[in-house]
C-alpha cells in the first residue's frame, strides 16, 4: 500500500492558520492594533476602506523594526515574546503567538514600511499570498505603516461568506472600541472611507469611555477600585439607569486584554439584583489585574477566552467590589455593623441607664411579651381570636341581592365556538371576568377560559403590525416633544439599517448628527415613552440574529416588537379594556398561539371542574 500521510506546504498551512486567526476584516484589525501597542506606540491611526475588504491600514509611531526583523515577522511561529516554555505562563503582551502576520499575508496583499528611531532609512516589503515580491530600503517615518489590501483575494469562497459592509464595519468598530478602551493613554484615530469617525486624544479612562461610547454616560459612571491579595479591580460601572436591554456595553479586561466570561458577568449582574430589570444588562468597563501565572490566555485562537486558577474566588471578589461601589455612592443599600464615630459620641449611647428608665421599660407591653417564657411569638392571642371570629361571622352573613342581580349572575359568556361565530363578542357583564396575576379568567358556557394577558396582547400587536406592514400605509402618531437618543457607534449602524423597516410600521425616526437619532412619531397605539425600550430591543435582536435570519428579518422584527409592546397590563384593568382584549384576540387569524408558538388561552371544561370537586 502506498504511503498516504504527507506534509502540507507552508502556503496551505498558513491558509489553514488564517482560518483560525483571520476570520473577517475585524480579526486583522485586532491583530495589527495589538502589534502597534506591543511596539510601544503612543499614536495609532486606523484607515478602513470598503469595511476592510479593500484596505486595512495601521500607522503607528512605535519603535519599528530592523530589515531582518521586518522579514522574520511574516514567518510562522516567529515571535519576540517567548524564549522558553516558562514564558507562556507570564505573558503580559498582546500578540505572542507569531502567527498573525503570517496568516494575514497568506490571504492578502501586504505592504509593510517600517523604520527604527535610530536609523536613517527604513524597510519596505511587498508580500502576496506568503510570497515575498519585494524587499527594499525606503524613506518612511519612525514606526510602522502596514497596509492590507484585497482580503481573501486568493480564497474567493471565504470572501463570499463575508457579510454586508455595514455588518463587517460594525465588527471592526467592536475591535477598535475594545483596544481603545484598554489603552486610554494612547491616541487613536479611525478613518472610514475617507471620513474621520474617531479622533481620541490621550487621556484617562473616563474621558475615553465618553469619547468612544457617547456623552450619555458622563453622569452615569460609578468608579470601582479594589485591591486584594488575589487581584486588583478598577474601572467604571454604570448606574442602574445606564442599564439597557441590549448587550454589547459590557467590557472585561484581564491584564489589559479583552475577554468574554459568562461566569464573571453573572457575578456582576448578581450585584445589581433588585436594582435593574431582569431583562436589562448593566454597563461596565472593568480591568482585572492578576498574576499571569494564575490565568491561562492561550486556550483559544482569538485569546478572548481564558482559564483562571481559582474562578470561584474571582467571582466572590468581583461581586463584593461592585456591591461596595454601588453602596459607597448611595445607589444600593448596605449594612454597616460598626457605628459611626459621631453616633458613638451621642449622650444616648454614652450615658448609663437610670433606675427610673429601667422601671418604665419593664412596664411596657413589648418587654413583657418578649421576656415571658415561650411568649415571644405570641401577640394578643385572645384579641386576635375575637377578630377572626367577627370576620367569620361577617363572611357568613348573606348579602341581600335584588332579583335583577341574581339574574345577572346566571348569565355567562358564549363558549369558544360561539365566540368565533358571533363576531367574537362577549357578555357585557363585568361579574364574569376576573384578573388573577397574569391571567384574565372568564366564564363560558362550557366552563372557564384562562387567557394569558401579555400573550394575548402580543398576538394582537403582531397582527396589527403585520397588517400595517403589508398595507405600507401605517399611521404615525406625531410626538408633541420629539425625543433624541445618542447611541453607541455600533448600535447606530444597526439602527440605520432598519430605519426603512421601522418607517413602514409607523415610526418616524431621523438621524441627527453622527450617532444621534430623533424620534418624531410612533405607531398608533404605542404608549409614549415606550419608544426607547422598543428601539433597544430591536437593536439587541439585530445584534444576535442568526446568519440565515436576514430573509425572515421582517417577521422576526415584528414579533420582537409585539413582545415588547405587550407589557401594558394597565390597559385591561377596567372592564372595557378586558372586553376589548377578548374581542380583538378572537378577531385575530390565529388567536390560540403567540408568534413564538406559546399558548394564549386554555379552556377548563365544566366536567373537569366538577371532577376536581368530587
Amino acid at each position: 500500500m502506498p504511503d498516504v500521510i504527507q506534509l502540507l506546504s507552508d502556503h496551505i498551512a498558513n491558509q489553514i492558520a488564517a482560518g483560525e486567526v483571520i476570520q473577517r476584516p475585524a480579526s486583522a484589525v485586532k491583530e495589527l492594533l495589538e502589534n502597534s501597542i506591543d511596539a510601544g506606540a503612543t499614536e495609532i491611526q486606523l484607515i478602513i476602506r470598503d469595511a476592510g475588504k479593500e484596505l486595512i491600514q495601521v500607522i503607528d509611531n512605535g519603535k519599528g523594526m530592523s530589515p531582518t526583523d521586518a522579514r522574520m515577522s511574516f514567518e510562522r511561529h516567529a515571535t519576540s515574546k517567548i524564549r522558553n516554555i516558562e514564558d507562556l505562563f507570564k505573558i503580559r503582551t498582546m500578540g505572542f503567538r507569531g502567527e498573525a502576520l503570517a496568516s494575514i499575508a497568506a490571504v492578502t496583499q501586504v505592504e509593510l514600511k517600517t523604520r527604527q528611531a535610530g536609523s536613517e532609512i527604513g524597510t519596505r516589503i511587498l508580500i502576496e499570498g506568503t510570497e515575498v515580491k519585494l524587499q527594499e530600503a525606503c524613506a518612511t517615518n519612525p514606526g510602522t505603516n502596514i497596509s492590507i489590501k484585497n482580503l481573501f483575494f486568493n480564497v474567493p469562497a471565504r470572501r463570499h461568506f463575508l457579510k454586508s459592509p455595514s455588518t463587517e464595519f460594525r465588527h471592526i468598530l467592536d475591535e477598535f472600541t475594545r483596544v481603545a478602551l484598554a489603552y486610554p493613554a494612547i491616541a487613536f484615530r479611525l478613518i472610514n472611507n475617507g471620513t474621520e469617525q474617531f479622533h481620541l486624544t490621550s487621556g484617562n479612562l473616563k474621558q475615553r469611555i465618553i469619547g468612544l461610547l457617547g456623552n450619555t454616560y458622563e453622569k452615569k459612571l460609578v468608579p470601582v477600585e479594589e485591591k486584594t491579595e488575589l487581584l486588583n479591580i478598577q474601572g467604571f460601572i454604570g448606574k442602574p439607569e445606564a442599564a439597557t436591554r441590549t448587550r454589547g456595553m459590557q467590557f472585561f479586561f484581564i491584564n489589559n486584554r479583552f475577554i468574554r466570561n459568562a461566569y464573571l458577568h453573572h457575578a456582576l449582574v448578581k450585584a445589581y439584583e433588585d436594582l435593574i430589570e431582569k431583562e436589562s444588562f448593566p454597563f461596565y468597563v472593568l480591568f482585572l489585574e492578576v498574576d499571569p501565572a494564575r490565568v491561562d490566555v492561550n486556550v483559544h485562537p482569538t485569546k478572548q477566552e481564558v482559564k483562571f486558577e481559582d474562578d470561584k474566588m474571582m467571582y466572590a471578589y468581583l461581586n463584593a467590589a461592585v456591591k461596595h461601589a454601588l453602596a459607597r455612592y448611595n445607589i444600593a443599600p448596605s449594612l454597616d455593623f460598626s457605628l459611626n464615630s459621631e453616633i458613638q459620641q451621642l449622650s444616648a449611647v454614652q450615658m448609663p441607664e437610670t433606675e427610673r428608665q429601667r422601671e418604665q421599660t419593664q412596664k411596657g407591653y413589648l418587654y413583657n411579651v418578649f421576656t415571658d417564657r415561650n411568649q415571644a411569638h405570641v401577640v394578643e392571642r385572645k384579641d386576635s381570636l375575637k377578630a377572626w371570629k367577627s370576620l367569620y361571622e361577617i363572611a357568613q352573613t348573606p348579602i341581600p341581592q335584588s332579583p335583577h342581580q341574581e339574574e345577572q349572575q346566571m348569565q355567562t359568556i358564549p363558549s369558544q365556538g360561539d365566540m368565533y361565530t358571533e363576531n367574537s363578542k362577549v357578555s357585557d357583564e363585568s361579574s364574569n371576568m376576573l384578573i388573577h396575576g397574569d391571567m384574565l379568567v372568564t366564564t363560558v358556557k362550557s366552563g372557564l377560559m384562562l387567557i394569558h394577558i401579555r400573550r394575548a396582547q402580543e398576538r394582537i400587536w403582531y397582527e396589527r403590525l403585520l397588517q400595517e406592514w403589508n398595507s405600507q400605509e401605517a399611521p404615525s402618531q406625531q410626538i408633541l416633544f420629539p425625543s433624541s437618543y445618542e447611541l453607541a457607534p455600533q448600535d447606530a449602524l444597526l439602527l440605520n439599517e432598519v430605519l426603512p423597516d421601522l418607517a413602514r410600521i409607523g415610526f418616524d425616526i431621523a438621524p441627527f448628527g453622527q450617532y444621534t437619532f430623533v424620534v418624531q412619531g410612533l405607531p398608533s397605539g404605542m404608549p409614549p415613552g415606550e419608544e426607547k425600550n422598543v428601539i433597544d430591543e430591536v437593536i439587541d435582536h439585530l445584534k444576535h440574529e442568526a446568519p440565515d435570519a436576514v430573509s425572515k428579518r421582517t417577521e422576526l422584527l415584528l414579533a420582537h416588537m409585539a413582545r415588547r409592546l405587550s407589557r401594558n397590563k394597565h390597559a385591561i384593568m377596567q372592564t372595557e379594556g378586558q372586553r376589548a382584549l377578548i374581542d380583538e384576540l378572537f378577531a385575530c387569524s390565529q388567536p390560540e398561539y403567540t408568534p413564538g408558538g406559546k399558548k394564549v388561552f386554555v379552556m377548563i371544561k365544566k366536567e373537569m371542574l366538577e371532577g376536581m370537586l368530587g
